[in-house]
């Protein structure tokens, strides 16, 4: 036989498109070709793989080798397509029997030894596998791939995954000679721990504005001197958010899987993600001649933290504008396309003035109005505008330092927005921060006593439409926690809050 069949997957974004891998030898002077739009990873496959078949035990052909990765304009990456290129070789030069080939599916890196290494998005490839045998109704192909790679692809339910440690041991499988024996899925963390509400000493309004980010999905500015607990007081966020629904879990492992970070303990835990503020756009919302997902993306249903916002350079900010309106972003490059989920919860923080201390009782502050106005000019007004909630976060103060802490702690919280959440589900199905102009108008209706309120805000603020609706929102949120039964119009107290959160930043 001179011909072999094997498929395998690439990944473009979140998607695993099928790769048949076909490789052929015939007579003529010796040589190794592959085509199919593969990229420099793929083309070094040549040497990995002689080396690998040649260590392995097995006789390299001395053949013209053409290898076709299929379909040709989809483009290649990675060293995934190592395993099946040296199985097809090996399979075609008849060296080993394999009569099934199409009942599998194979990734997987070799190195020189014929040892298997990970491979990066095998959850997303394993889930490809699931929903290409759902639609076509039929029983899904097992999965071949590197026993590092094992557990995060049995996350997938219904799919037979067979891990090997090296190319013999695949091939003994393929033979006949040998069984790889299926991976047993180990059970997941019953639940994941975060920093606790209860160790931040004072700062109550500034927890309170947390609650009610958590509860309805919101965005967050905290203004504050340095050491106030503003980073405190963002690492502990994720605690506050419900739990997460295996949907949820499974769509921020595959977004890790891709970028190659997602371990089995991070399973069902909400992401934190902090960049530093030297990131480039790339780095924050995804990119690369290969793209890959962003910080924004890693911080999928979890929290983004940018620390020093104003420290970021201007075109980065202005980047997540898209992603948080539509919780997706859309990267187009010269040949490729990608589309990342990213509904996450930007919280960000960032001092009062460049010496950070204005308005603090010491007097260190020396900034003049002009610095401080080209320093908060650093962040344009449609960023703002796409902030929920923006808070000025005081020092905490000697007396609340030395006393012990008795705050409400993240579990008691928690319980609160759960319920808040919950609520918000029932009655639309997303979280409030969510909501669309249409139902704003449905779900969010003031008072007459709360309209007028929200009237007057927006003439002496000089507020925006968009501020309009998100203080609609942040007030329905707020009603939420008070158990505000559905249907009856928002309170002017609870329109006060909301406004009181979106004031922005003092002088």
């Amino acid at each position: 036989m001179s011909l072999a069949v094997l498929r395998s997957r690439a990944l473009a974004g979140l998607e695993a498109p099928e790769v048949t891998v076909e490789v052929h030898l015939s007579a003529g002077l010796p040589s190794f070709t592959l085509v199919g739009l593969p990229d420099t990873e793929v083309k070094e496959a040549r040497d990995r793989v002689r080396a690998a078949i040649q260590n392995c035990g097995f006789d390299f052909p001395q053949r013209r080798i053409t290898v076709n990765l299929a379909p040709a304009d989809l483009p290649k990456e990675s060293g995934r397509f190592d395993l099946p290129i040296a199985l097809g070789i090996l399979v075609a030069a008849g060296q080993i029997k394999a009569p099934n080939l199409d009942a599998y599916e194979f990734a997987g890196e070799l190195a020189l030894s014929g040892e298997l290494r990970a491979v990066r998005g095998a959850l997303a490839m394993c889930a490809a596998i699931h929903r290409q045998a759902g639609s076509r109704q039929q029983a899904a192909r097992a999965f071949v791939l590197p026993l590092e790679s094992a557990p995060e692809a049995a996350l997938i339910q219904g799919i037979s995954i067979l891990p090997a440690q090296n190319l013999l041991q695949v091939c003994a499988h393929l033979a006949g000679r040998e069984t790889l024996a299926a991976f047993a899925a180990t059970p997941a963390p019953a639940f994941a721990h975060y920093p606790d509400l209860a160790d931040v000493k004072g700062q109550e309004q500034a927890k309170r504005a947390l609650e009610v980010t958590a509860a309805g999905g919101h965005s967050l500015l905290m203004s504050g001197p340095p050491g106030a607990g503003k980073s405190m007081l963002a690492q502990r966020l994720p605690g506050l958010l419900p739990p997460m629904t295996p949907a949820e879990a499974l769509e921020s492992a595959a977004v890790h899987s891709l970028a190659g970070t997602f371990r089995l303990t991070h399973w069902g835990q909400r992401p934190f993600r902090a960049p530093h503020h030297s990131a480039s756009s790339a780095a924050l919302v995804g990119g690369g001649g290969t793209p890959r997902p962003g910080e924004i993306s890693l911080a999928h249903n979890g929290t983004l933290f940018l620390d020093e916002l104003s420290e970021f350079q201007r075109g980065v900010l202005e980047a997540l504008r898209e992603p948080l309106e539509t919780g997706q972003i859309h990267i187009a490059r010269a040949t490729r396309r990608a589309e990342f989920p990213a509904r996450f919860q930007l919280v960000a923080a960032m001092n009062p003035c460049p010496c950070g201390w204005l308005g603090h009782g010491s007097g260190k502050c020396r900034c003049t109005p002009d610095n401080v106005a080209r320093y908060r000019g650093k962040l344009s007004g449609p960023l703002l505008d796409r902030i929920d909630l923006m808070l000025e976060v005081p020092a905490v103060s000697e007396a609340e330092l030395s006393t012990r802490g008795d705050g409400e702690s993240s579990a008691t919280v928690r319980q609160r927005v759960i319920v808040a959440r919950d609520r918000q589900l029932a009655r639309q199905g997303k979280p409030n921060a969510q909501l669309a102009p249409d139902e704003i108008e449905r779900h969010c209706l003031p008072d007459s006593k709360g309209a007028l309120l929200l009237k007057q805000a927006m003439q002496q603020f000089g507020l925006s439409a968009r501020a309009y609706h998100r203080i609609l929102k942040v007030a329905r949120t707020i009603a939420d926690l008070a158990e505000l039964p559905d249907g009856t119009p928002l309170t002017a107290a609870h329109v006060a809050e909301a406004v009181h959160y979106r004031r922005g930043l003092a002088g």
